[in-house]
């Protein structure tokens, strides 16, 4: 189960599970309550997809009775049950808290006999309140139920794990860490590498910048900050990072910034007001400039060619987007935001130029740090080469995640 196609990281997730399922074990089936987004062009053909009837389909009653608080959620509950007892499934994944809420209603725990595998994806102490503006303790309340009936629950992460614990009241020993992989070859390939393994392993070496001389003869390092801009995002907290630099960066000897925000949302034209304001006339800010973008598919191709990425998240899972620049030897810059904190091993064994969440101050500290060691960035990258390759490996997870779903 999924919310949607369109491109998040828990989506990207999806995809890849129903692409790498062994198909002699499973007959894969998709349930999405909104069937839409470019990830659908990447479902192999043997995928079934099922989608709960769209409101504009319903009587003038039904569409009345809808706004009656939790009509919705039972229909759609009730929905599943059928389709589940129609195409006689085995065994329900069902990802994000958006799905739980249907997959474990109530309404249908008698009815649905399928065994059923939750996902959390994000811390929910945190999550929950930020997404879902309404009813937010009785849903709290519903879900807790939904995950204590499940018969696996998998968090993403050490920190989204410990926050269901605490926040929903689950046992511990309930609650299976299984880290997001990330399908390296896959993600070289969508980015324009070399398709063979060997060559693919051998580029995963630390790369060399690429930032030149730009038409006003500064050097910068193309950076670039991917995702949907919205306030948890951090967006913000990137271009305060930069205000912050105004007086302290060196004249000479570190290359200046070139931010390109790839993405879109209901903050960007906050976001652009506020650069607007801050910046020269000139459009940059003392030689840093921005960008942005708009939505761009795939990302990873403006990943592969940025000197790095930027992640000034509030709070996350485990976010794709830091794996895929592991994947691409693209240096990070990361708050240490969640479930994020898991993706490196140890104190001295780096991967990204880590930040405070919430902290320009401390973001705009890590951006200096990151552009004024290049020796470091290139040991930031074999260190996450090498974490990949460890915990990250598309196999070991879907055969965890396999095992877990045949119980």
């Amino acid at each position: 189960m999924a919310t949607s196609m369109r491109g998040g990281g828990s989506e990207h997730q999806v995809a890849l599970l129903a692409r790498h399922l062994p198909r002699d074990r499973f007959d894969v089936h998709l349930y999405l309550t909104h069937r839409v987004g470019e990830l659908l062009a990447e479902l192999p053909d043997d995928v079934t997809i099922h989608s709960p009837t769209p409101a504009g389909h319903r009587g003038l009653l039904q569409r009345l009775a809808d706004r009656w608080p939790g009509t919705i959620l039972r229909r759609q509950a009730a929905e599943f049950a059928e389709l589940v007892r129609r195409e006689r499934v085995d065994v329900v994944y069902d990802r994000a808290f958006h799905n739980t809420l249907i997959a474990g209603h109530p309404f249908i725990r008698d009815v649905v006999t399928a065994r059923r595998v939750s996902t959390i994806v994000s811390p929910p102490h945190v999550a929950l309140p930020m997404v879902e503006k309404r009813f937010v303790a009785a849903k709290r309340r519903l879900l807790r139920g939904a995950y204590l009936r499940s018969d696996a629950v998998i968090a993403v992460s050490t920190a989204a794990a410990d926050s269901a614990v605490k926040y929903y009241g689950l046992p511990r020993d309930r609650v299976i860490v299984v880290a997001n992989p990330v399908d390296v070859e896959r993600v070289r390939r969508l980015a324009g590498f070399p398709e063979s393994t060997e060559r693919a392993r051998s580029s995963l070496r630390p790369r060399v910048d690429t930032a030149g001389p730009s038409a006003d003869g500064l050097v910068r390092l193309r950076l670039v900050c991917v995702g949907r801009m919205t306030r948890e995002k951090g967006q913000v907290d990137l271009i305060e990072a930069v205000a912050r630099l105004r007086g302290r960066w060196p004249e000479t000897g570190v290359p200046r910034l070139a931010i390109r925000f790839v993405g879109d949302g209901p903050d960007r034209e906050t976001l652009e007001r506020r650069w607007h304001e801050i910046s020269d006339a000139d459009g940059s800010l003392d030689g840093h400039v921005v960008e942005f973008a708009g939505v761009i598919s795939p990302a990873v191709s403006e990943i592969a060619r940025s000197d790095a990425l930027v992640l000034p998240s509030h709070f996350e899972g485990m976010p794709n987007v830091v794996l895929e620049a592991f994947a691409l030897g693209v240096p990070v810059v990361a708050t240490r935001s969640g479930g994020t904190t898991d993706l490196e091993s140890e104190a001295g064994k780096p991967t990204c130029f880590w930040a405070d969440p919430a902290s320009p101050d401390s973001l705009a500290e890590a951006l200096l740090a990151m552009a004024g060691d290049p020796t470091e960035r290139a040991r930031h990258v074999a260190e996450a080469a090498e974490l990949v390759r460890l915990r990250h490996g598309v196999e070991d997870a879907v055969n965890k995640i396999g095992e877990i779903l045949l119980g």
